[in-house]
């Protein structure tokens, strides 16, 4: 027999390493095939992302234009606005604004839930139209706050995204509004100093894509941010103590025409402008024309003295009333006599001050009032201003009731630049907002009294307010000069008695007078403490007082108590 164990053995073995080889070659062709068909897959999953990133850069070039755009806008800086002496008056701030591609939004019911929980403001119906436009960029809400971007970031809804922006800040809120102004949602100026910038040039720089860089060359004012707190804080005081509905009030360089200060309240906070074209928060100073009531007397005494028809030794006789065309002009506390020119100013007779003007007449009387800039509008910086208003025929009875300071409205800003001149020795300096300094106005002043007059004018306010009605300004040690003002309005085309609109005209030193102050209050009323009195001596006058007393030390006019002032005037006089 044939021995077969041998080779049954090796034929066994050899199966098994046949099925062992085989059971491998099909175990490492299916790991192939499952490494084959993930990178497939992979392919597939890259290929669609990559398909869709494709369609939306092509289907949605108005999303990214839009943005774009709204970005670029948005980066547009502004310079800053400091005082004169380097105080931040206007900046900007980055904040974030939300805008939404209502292609994108899933869910806009979950949206408007998550948005108006944020921001309450927000109406749900307006928010919902919004959202489900066809537009590719639409805004919701500009300028938030950080708080409220991770609010609505954490609230994780798709087609919501944020910008980044410039917005203007004032550090000094209400302070100085009025002169700062406005910018808009867009960060352009629309009012006051701001307004101004842009109508400069830097509007042409954004449109032009320039001024994307904070690092401006900042705008300094004129302004001294300590004066102006004090000068708003007196006014408001003062406002409140009197019951007045308004106050306003001005500080001038009589060197430079710089406006060292400047108020008009009620006023608001550029921060949050919401009450800013409320008619009562007008710009009483520059944007307002008033008849100014007796105040306007150092006008027309400077005029009759500059024109030689009346001397300061001169007389009038105030004894009877001035009856013009069924019109009685008389004196508010009649002295019922002859008057010495001194005396006509100091008793704030209205009648003798009549008397001067017609001896002056009237051509010559409009053509100082002209040549004083009271009948042209008056250009600042400011944007905001008015032209005054006076007959369109000048007759007698126009320079007699303007003489007084009635039938011709003016901006109070003028009436303080123009008694500047007055007191100075003669010399008219246009105000201005931006700082300044003497050497920058040579050639940019005129003459519109002789200095002979300007003495006379300095003795007459400084008499006024030692023996006349401006009494209660009076501050130790500063030789405060000046003259009230006591204006009825007119209320249905008539004059009230009861509502008055009262000034104080002041200047000091007036040995060598460096800053005019000149402040109104708006319907003020009588207290006890005044006897029921409302007129400007008892309201007005002591207000400028509290404020010369205040800002005097801050712009460097020390008092001096070892002499005291006593006027003098020329003796061409």
């Amino acid at each position: 027999m044939m021995d077969t164990s041998h080779e049954n053995v090796t034929g066994s073995t050899f199966r098994h390493r046949f099925d062992f080889e085989g059971a491998n070659k099909v175990r490492s062709e299916g790991t192939c095939g499952r490494i084959r068909l993930s990178i497939l897959v992979f392919v597939c999953c890259f290929a669609v992302m990559t398909g869709r990133l494709v369609m939306l850069g092509f289907a949605s070039p108005a999303v990214a234009s839009s943005r774009s755009g709204a970005q670029d806008a948005m980066d547009a800086a502004r310079p800053d606005i400091i005082d004169r002496n380097g105080e931040i008056l206007a900046t900007d701030i980055r904040t974030a604004s939300i805008f939404a591609e209502p292609q994108k939004i899933v869910d806009i019911d979950e949206a408007v839930d998550a948005l108006t929980g944020v921001f309450p403001d927000l109406k749900s119906t307006w928010l919902r139209k919004r959202l489900a436009g066809k537009g590719s960029f639409t805004w919701i809400k500009r300028e938030v706050t950080p708080r409220q971007q991770q609010a609505v970031h954490e609230a994780g809804i798709p087609g919501l995204g944020f910008l980044h922006e410039n917005r203007r800040f004032y550090p000094a809120g209400n302070t100085a509004s009025h002169i700062l102004g406005l910018v808009n949602v867009d960060n352009q100026g629309i009012a006051g100093m701001e307004k101004y910038i842009d109508d400069s040039g830097l509007s042409v720089l954004h449109d032009t894509g320039f001024a994307r860089s904070r690092d401006q060359e900042p705008v300094q004012l004129s302004v001294d941010i300590r004066v102006q707190h004090a000068l708003r804080d007196e006014l408001s005081k003062n406002m409140k103590k009197f019951k007045a509905i308004a106050a306003a009030g001005i500080v001038l360089d009589v060197e430079t025409g710089e406006v060292i200060g400047m108020a008009s309240l009620p006023d608001y906070d550029p921060n949050d402008p919401k009450n800013a074209q409320k008619p009562d928060r007008l710009n009483r100073m520059t944007a307002g024309v008033y008849e100014m009531g007796s105040v306007f007397k150092t006008i027309t005494m400077a005029m009759a003295l500059d024109s030689g028809q009346v001397t300061i030794s001169d007389s009038f006789d105030a004894r009877q009333p001035l009856r013009v065309k069924g019109a009685t002009i008389n004196d508010f506390h009649a002295k019922k006599r002859i008057l010495s020119v001194p005396e006509i100013f100091i008793y704030s007779s209205n009648i003798g001050t009549t008397k001067m003007a017609l001896k002056v007449g009237r051509e010559n009387h409009k053509a100082f009032l002209r040549k004083t800039h009271l009948l042209d509008r008056l250009q600042t910086e400011l944007p905001e201003s008015r032209s005054p208003s006076f007959p369109k025929k000048w007759t007698d009875l126009s320079t007699m009731t303007i003489s007084f300071g009635h039938g011709l409205t003016v901006a109070p800003i003028q009436l303080a630049a123009t008694a500047a001149a007055l007191v100075n020795d003669g010399m008219y300096i246009g105000p201005t907002f931006l700082k300044r300094d003497k050497t920058s106005i040579k050639g940019e002043t005129e003459r519109l009294v002789s200095t002979e007059t300007s003495a006379a004018m300095r003795y007459l306010l400084r008499l006024n307010a030692e023996k006349g009605s401006g009494k209660r300004s009076r501050v130790d040690g500063y030789f405060v000069g000046g003259k009230t003002g006591t204006a009825e309005k007119v209320v249905n085309g008539k004059y009230s008695h009861n509502r008055l609109r009262n000034s104080f005209l002041a200047a000091f030193p007036m040995d060598k007078p460096k800053y005019v102050v000149l402040v109104i209050l708006d319907e003020p009323k009588g207290l006890k403490e005044t006897y029921g009195y409302a007129t400007a001596g008892v309201n007005a006058a002591p207000t400028v007082g509290s404020i010369i007393r205040r800002v005097g030390p801050i712009l460097g006019v020390m008092p001096r108590y070892e002499q005291e002032f006593v006027p003098t005037v020329a003796a061409s006089f």
